[in-house]
């Protein structure tokens, strides 16, 4: 990897460190009112990048969120009118919905296609293998990461291997839930900031 390349992934990966550490529930890193704007090739992409805050105290507690157990309301009527058409869950891809650990999996894809999909999963994870997490994903595959909403937002878009469509992955940590988001082809716009706004709001 080219000097420059490394000298910026490692800026990146610090910068996400710096982001994980204000975002605790004391904290007023990447405030309520961050905005994003629709993207063709992600369900988001944000207007501006907010600063990260203070270190939460050793003591402080994060409150518990309670894990969403259906996939079509954690969705606005606006997205659910983007994906209407698209089956959910079908049994041909396996496991989904509310799982042993409490965990919610969302797939949105019609088995007849061969790459249109948009899976979601949205689980427990602490801060500390979270902040691992995404800092693996910014220094080793160059995710981009802002911190919207008082949480940590990380995305990626890329080619599909097979097909001429875009493929992605966009992940949202707050107050221990990752909403982790794997697509192809399949992006509605507010997608995400659908899901985050209700849970946290």
């Amino acid at each position: 990897m080219p000097m420059n390349a490394r000298l910026a992934a490692a800026a990146s990966a610090l910068l996400l460190i710096a982001v994980l550490a204000g975002c605790g529930p004391q904290s007023d890193a990447g405030g309520a009112g961050s905005s994003e704007k629709p993207s063709s090739d992600a369900p988001a992409t944000p207007d501006e990048t907010a600063e990260p805050g203070p270190s939460p105290s050793p003591a402080a507690t994060t409150k518990g969120v309670p894990l969403p157990t259906d996939c079509r309301a954690i969705l606005s009527q606006d997205v659910l009118e983007q994906l209407e058409g698209i089956p959910l869950n079908d049994a041909a891809f396996g496991p989904s919905g509310v799982g042993e650990d409490g965990g919610l999996t969302c797939i949105w894809a019609d088995p007849r296609a061969d790459t249109t999909s948009l899976v979601t999963e949205i689980s427990k994870m602490n801060r500390g293998p979270a902040l691992d997490m995404l800092n693996a994903l910014v220094t080793d595959e160059g995710f981009t990461c802002f911190t919207p909403d008082k949480g940590t937002r990380c995305e990626k878009t890329w080619p599909n291997a097979q097909y001429p469509v875009t493929d992605g992955r966009t992940l949202f940590w707050r107050d221990d839930v990752l909403i982790d988001t794997r697509y192809s082809n399949l992006a509605p716009t507010g997608y995400t900031s659908s899901i985050v706004k209700s849970l946290f709001d």
